[in-house]
């Protein structure tokens, strides 16, 4: 009579992603995607301004991203990816983002482009004091040196009036804390979740905010077919965007990823004077340069120490 059979069962399969790797380089490449995307964005929502408010917009973007996100997942077998395990960290998540992104999309109809990514880019700063905390990640005095550099290229672009604070101002300043802390939040579920997953969460969960927030005082203005392009945008360079971010979140630190964000700012400068004719002179060519400097020096030092 053979023995009973007293191993455990076997464990249910799981779709854990691959343990990240390190590869700053390939981490700025997507970068490049982020930026571009972000830029396309803050167009789109320029274009809508008096047509809805931030509520509707985040409801109509999150809804075509929510389809983006179901279809292409299907398309490739990766929906099996999407888990519930660690919801609570996706709703945490996503409500400190929908504030940020709520936050973001108010300030670009009330300020210039360059100003509100100026007030937006100390997201950096923060990741970096607050990283340290709940990732973990060492401030090293190269990081520390490129964040301060980009920082400084941005004060010389947007050259702010601190005596004259308004509404948008106060908007673009409160979502870049939130945008540090959805980045860290990133970061620490990139450990345990796919990027398909992330994603997924990302668009569900806005879009229930979204349209809370929307039907909540009952006026809702629809989209219209002038509207609809606009919208459509929004929500594919959302996708993108953020797809962009957690693959690069996956390929090197936080506190190294962010600060390259710091060349959307020249780029939506240009944007800016071309098709709304906002101001632009040689500081913002200068403020370019030193934030360049800094994302340039960012890079090699991660690179020379992973090789190191």
């Amino acid at each position: 009579m053979s023995a009973p059979n007293t191993a455990s069962p076997a464990a249910p399969a799981t779709h854990l992603p691959p343990p990240p790797l390190h590869n700053p380089w390939r981490a700025a490449l997507w970068m490049t995607g982020a930026i571009t995307s972000f830029s396309a964005m803050a167009i789109a929502v320029r274009e809508l301004k008096g047509a809805h408010d931030t509520f509707e917009i985040m409801a109509a973007r999150t809804a075509v991203s929510l389809l983006i996100e179901l279809v292409a997942p299907s398309a490739t077998g990766r929906l099996r990816e999407v888990s519930a395990q660690r919801l609570g960290g996706h709703v945490l998540r996503n409500a400190i983002h929908f504030t940020g992104q709520n936050l973001w999309i108010l300030a670009v109809t009330l300020i210039p482009l360059a100003q509100v990514f100026a007030l937006e880019f100390t997201t950096p700063i923060w990741v970096l004091l607050l990283s340290p905390f709940f990732l973990g990640e060492r401030i090293t005095a190269l990081r520390l040196l490129a964040a301060v550099l980009g920082f400084v290229g941005i004060l010389v672009v947007a050259r702010p009036d601190v005596g004259g604070v308004n509404l948008g101002m106060a908007a673009a300043a409160a979502s870049a804390v939130c945008f540090a802390l959805t980045g860290i939040t990133t970061k620490v579920l990139t450990r345990r979740e796919s990027i398909v997953s992330i994603m997924f969460w990302l668009t569900l969960l806005q879009l229930v905010f979204g349209l809370a927030m929307a039907l909540w005082d009952g006026v809702v203005r629809w989209p219209t077919a002038a509207s609809w392009p606009w919208l459509v945008l929004i929500g594919i360079t959302g996708v993108v965007a953020h797809f962009c971010l957690t693959s690069a979140l996956r390929l090197a630190p936080a506190s190294f990823v962010m600060p390259i964000d710091f060349a959307r700012l020249p780029l939506i400068a240009v944007a800016g004077a071309v098709l709304y004719g906002e101001a632009i002179d040689a500081a913002v060519l200068l403020g370019a340069a030193i934030i360049f400097a800094g994302n340039y020096i960012n890079v090699w030092a991660e690179t020379r120490r992973v090789r190191g």
